[in-house]
C-alpha cells in the first residue's frame, strides 16, 4: 500500500501516538514496530530495557520501565507517553501470559500474580489513558483501547486456569469500559487463537508438535505476530468508528470439535 492509499483509507497513524505494554518482544514488540512503520510514535515498556528498540522512519519506539502490576507504575507510564508526546492516542493493552501451572497445586501467590497481570494491570493502564483521552479534543474516532485477550477466556484452559479466568475478565471489563467511558473513548479486543512466536516450543513442543497443533487449525496454520498487529491497526483506526464493547476472533476458524474425530466414519 502507497503512503497516499494508506492515508486515504484511515489506516495512516502519522502524527498519532500509541502506547503498547509489553513491546519488547515477542507479539508486543513487533506491533510496536508496525505502528512505527505507519506513522506513529510509539512508547512501549518492560520491566527491563531491551539492547535494541524498534525503529521506522527515523523514529524510535521510547521506552519506560515499568512493572505494570503496579497501578502507580501503571499511571506513570501513561503519563510519561503524554510528557514526551503531548497525548496519547491509542492504548494497546498487549502484556500478559502465563506458564503452565496444575491449578490443584498452584500457590496463592502465583495465581494472584497471573490475574494481576492479565487483568488488573490493564484496568489500571487503561484508567490513566482514560484520564488524558476524555480531555482530548478528540473522540472515540482515534481515541482508542485495544485489549488483547485469548481463546483462553471462551473456553476450557487447562493447564492456564487462572490466565484463562483473568482473560475472561478482561473481555468482561472491555464491554463495561467501553459503556462507562463512551462516546468519547472506543474500548475493544481481540480474542487471540494460537499465535507463532520465538517462543512457540515452550507452548506447543518441537517443531513436529508445531506442525501438529497448527493442522488442528482451519486456516492450516498458527496466527503470528503480524496477524495480531495488523488487527489492531484496523481496530484502532477510524474505519472501526463503530466498533466498541466487542472484541473481534482472530483464530483461523477455531478448533476442530474433538467430537467430529470420535465419530469419524459414522
Amino acid at each position: 500500500m502507497t503512503d497516499s492509499s494508506q492515508e486515504s483509507s484511515g489506516l495512516d497513524y502519522t502524527g498519532r501516538v500509541v502506547l503498547v505494554t509489553g513491546g519488547t518482544k515477542g507479539i508486543g514488540r513487533v506491533i510496536v514496530q508496525r505502528f512505527l512503520d505507519w506513522g506513529a510514535e510509539v512508547m512501549t515498556c518492560g520491566r527491563t530495557e531491551p539492547e535494541s528498540l524498534p525503529s521506522s522512519g527515523g523514529r524510535t519506539a521510547a521506552f519506560v520501565s515499568a512493572d505494570v502490576r503496579d497501578p502507580e507504575a501503571a499511571a506513570a507510564l501513561v503519563d510519561a507517553t503524554v510528557d514526551r508526546f503531548g497525548r496519547i492516542d491509542t492504548l494497546i493493552n498487549n502484556a500478559g501470559g502465563a506458564p503452565p501451572a496444575d491449578a490443584a497445586t498452584a500457590s496463592p501467590r502465583f495465581s494472584e500474580s497471573i490475574i494481576r497481570l492479565n487483568l488488573l494491570a490493564p484496568l489500571h493502564v487503561a484508567q490513566r489513558a482514560n484520564f488524558h483521552m476524555q480531555a482530548a479534543p478528540e473522540d472515540g474516532r482515534t481515541n482508542v483501547i485495544v485489549n488483547i485477550a485469548s481463546v483462553s477466556a471462551v473456553r476450557p484452559s487447562p493447564g492456564t486456569a487462572a490466565y484463562g479466568a483473568a482473560k475472561a475478565g478482561l473481555l468482561s471489563l472491555t464491554q463495561s469500559l467501553a459503556v462507562e467511558w463512551a462516546p468519547k473513548v472506543r474500548v475493544t479486543g481481540v480474542i487471540a487463537g494460537l499465535i507463532l512466536t520465538e517462543q512457540a516450543e515452550l507452548h506447543y513442543g518441537d517443531e513436529e508438535a508445531v506442525a501438529r497443533a497448527a493442522a488442528t487449525v482451519p486456516a492450516g496454520r498458527l496466527g503470528t505476530p503480524e496477524d495480531l498487529a495488523q488487527a489492531c491497526r484496523w481496530l484502532a483506526s477510524p474505519l472501526a468508528s463503530y466498533v466498541s464493547g466487542t472484541s473481534i476472533w482472530l483464530h483461523g476458524g477455531g478448533e476442530r470439535p474433538a467430537f467430529l474425530d470420535a465419530v469419524e466414519g459414522n
